[in-house]
């Protein structure tokens, strides 16, 4: 095909290919891109006599990619973005007059414990954009990066996609929350013998708190596991339950309310929250300007309020 027959292509259909690759529903399709569920399946019909290839295949209740398809998203999604990114380079960037949708994942402690002021702040500043929030964590990370559902994410991470691009903001130093009225803190004896909540997107029982204890060899006894730090708050109130926490979670969670934070009784290994964000949109100057801003207000130090 050379450069005239391109003109033939309607590149709608080639966002809805890639959209289609990754959900493998045209239901979900439809709702990514405000479509109809028909239009979507008319796209698909186009996009199989355009490649001459069935694309997608049920399997179960599922549908699957065919070898073809995926090498034809490999070979189209460099391009793609070359193209987003160009496209993006050449519009200027006013944050007063932006309606721009920005679409960024958090991890929940990130969201519940920093996003708040982030979020005042970009509202002040840009009063007409639309901030959608995806949830995020390091195994949600790579695939919301790569598929496009999300331009930035903010959490702990691990492994990136290949085109992808990771800024430290802060370490992530933990406290012990509780809700008793005993006065003194909890020695290491307490600390162990307590029972303890813990939030847990996964469901898993067990983190990186019980690797650090264990090389102090001792161990604790979970007893509650929630998804979502908000809970925290009536959840511990005037029980014996306590809960360690990143230090930005714990101040958001003690403000207002009976619950105190004070420092583990054994050295805890700090993590990293870091930045990530799709190479693509790395010279996007809506985006840059959005990761400026994250930088600001997610990378500071907060003082817990003394209970």
């Amino acid at each position: 095909m050379n450069r005239n027959d391109l003109r033939r292509v309607d590149m709608n259909l080639l966002v809805i290919f890639e959209a289609l690759m990754f959900e493998k529903n045209l239901t979900r399709v439809a709702e990514k891109l405000f479509m109809g569920q028909p239009a979507v399946s008319a796209a698909l019909g186009r996009l199989r006599d355009l490649f001459d290839d069935p694309l997608l295949l049920r399997n179960g209740r599922g549908m699957e990619p065919t070898a073809r398809a995926l090498a034809i998203l490999r070979e189209l999604q460099p391009a793609m973005d070359v193209i987003s990114g160009a496209v993006s380079r050449a519009k200027e960037f006013d944050p007063a007059t932006s309606c721009d949708v920005f679409r960024i994942g958090l991890s929940d402690d990130a969201e519940f414990g920093l996003f708040p002021p982030l979020l005042r702040q970009l509202q002040e500043e840009a009063p007409g954009i639309v901030v959608v929030v995806r949830r995020a964590n390091y195994l949600l990370m790579p695939t919301l990066l790569a598929s496009g559902e999300i331009s930035v994410g903010v959490s702990y991470t691990t492994d990136l996609p290949a085109n992808a691009k990771r800024k430290k903001l802060r370490d992530i130093p933990c406290k012990v929350l509780r809700g008793d009225n005993r006065p003194g803190p909890l020695t290491l004896d307490e600390y162990c013998e307590r029972p303890h909540a813990m939030v847990s997107f996964s469901g898993d029982l067990s983190g990186n708190i019980d690797v650090d204890l264990a090389k102090v060899g001792r161990s604790r006894r979970v007893v509650l596991g929630v998804p979502q730090f908000s809970g925290l708050r009536a959840l511990l109130a005037g029980t014996e339950m306590i809960a360690t926490v990143p230090d930005y979670a714990a101040c958001a969670l003690v403000e207002g309310c009976a619950l105190r934070a004070e420092d583990p009784p054994f050295p805890i290994d700090a993590a990293q929250l870091s930045m990530a964000w799709s190479g693509v949109h790395d010279n996007d100057p809506a985006e840059k300007w959005l990761r400026s801003r994250i930088s600001q207000f997610m990378s500071v130090t907060l003082d817990i309020p003394a209970v």
